[in-house]
């Protein structure tokens, strides 16, 4: 892949609550938009960024309001960022704090950079997506606006505002209504989507800046992966524990997750050495072994988390995989749960 079309789901922090307000049903969006509805409470899900886009266009037209996406990203405000924040905002000037945001977007959007010039006195802090032919950028862009504008009323101060706001796309409404939502008139057309503001406002320092819990997030946060082209093995893996459980882990779903087609999806696993049946393999392997250290759950529930519709498909699987039944591995690995395992054996015997 040339580019990285993922993001993580939080991203899609508060959409729940304003889509409802918007009069949306936000899990009948989810699925509109071909997005996992479980991804709205786990952060750390990665999506693609173009059924993000198709979201907020889908949401866009069933809301009447072309301007849902600036709004929602005006709501989210520094809650998208997540621990992010907290090391942005212990930085030691506001100049800082962006830069920090620049190197660390990478954790959480793979689609999009943050840019930070500075020419001639003036500032830009900019938003840009690697594919620009994609359904629903512009709805993603103002969004992307409204965030930044309010982590800079967070950092700057709540009166703050830009020497503009400017946008790459032809206006989505009427000039009265990005007045009301910006409190400015935007840039159409423009060469970049951001906030254009005053040299200096970078200079600032952060009077509550802690260098201590700076470090301690910036460690955590280099811990963690960030989404690369080739950490796809990854992606499907995280899918496939999502899907699983509602038996549609197969590579046509996975493929339409992430936006690709099948012959895509396998042709770029290969890449990786592996394949999409030894993913699944893989994931099955590591969540039956969870699964079987609790005692309340049956074997027909296993095979059921695991996208198997009967007991006989799932224990053969097992066979396979451990060269034993699943009652010989809880004996050897000393699981107590037999009693519960033995209930239905007669009718779980493969």
């Amino acid at each position: 892949m040339d580019s990285n079309p993922f993001i993580r789901a939080l991203s899609l922090t508060g959409f729940d609550q304003f889509a409802r307000r918007q009069g949306l049903d936000p899990n009948q969006m989810m699925r509109l938009a071909s997005m996992p509805v479980a991804s709205l409470i786990r952060p750390e899900d990665i999506l693609s960024f173009r059924h993000y886009c198709g979201l907020l266009e889908i949401c866009r037209q069933r809301s009447n309001n072309s301007l849902f996406g600036l709004e929602f990203g005006l709501y989210q405000g520094i809650d998208v960022f997540g621990d992010i924040f907290i090391l942005i905002h212990n930085a030691r000037t506001i100049g800082d704090a962006l830069l920090e945001l620049r190197a660390n977007f990478a954790l959480y959007n793979g689609a999009a950079h943050i840019d930070l010039e500075v020419a001639d006195g003036v500032a830009l802090f900019g938003y840009r997506a690697d594919d620009t032919a994609i359904r629903g950028l512009p709805q993603a862009e103002e969004l992307a606006c409204g965030v930044g504008l309010q982590l800079m009323r967070t950092l700057v101060g709540n009166l703050w505002q830009p020497r503009a706001v400017m946008f790459r796309h032809v206006p989505l409404a009427d000039e009265g209504g990005y007045r009301q939502a910006l409190g400015i008139k935007p840039t159409f057309s423009a060469a970049h989507s951001g906030l254009l503001f005053d040299e200096c406002v970078l200079a600032q320092p952060l009077d509550c800046a802690s260098e201590t819990l700076h470090q301690l997030i910036a460690g955590h946060l280099s811990g963690m992966e960030r989404l690369s082209a080739d950490a796809m093995p990854g992606y499907v893996r995280q899918l496939l524990r999502n899907l699983l459980p509602s038996g549609r882990a197969t590579i046509d779903r996975v493929a339409d997750c992430m936006a690709v087609n099948p012959r895509t999806l396998q042709r770029h696993l290969a890449q990786e050495n592996t394949s999409f049946q030894q993913l699944l393999d893989k994931t099955r392997q590591h969540m039956v072994l969870n699964y079987l250290q609790a005692p309340t759950i049956s074997l027909t529930q296993v095979a059921h988390l695991l996208g198997y519709a009967d007991v006989s498909t799932f224990s053969r699987a097992f066979h396979r995989w451990f060269g034993v039944s699943v009652l010989e591995w809880c004996r050897q690995s000393g699981v107590s749960r037999q009693p519960l395992l033995l209930r239905n054996r007669v009718k779980e015997r493969p």
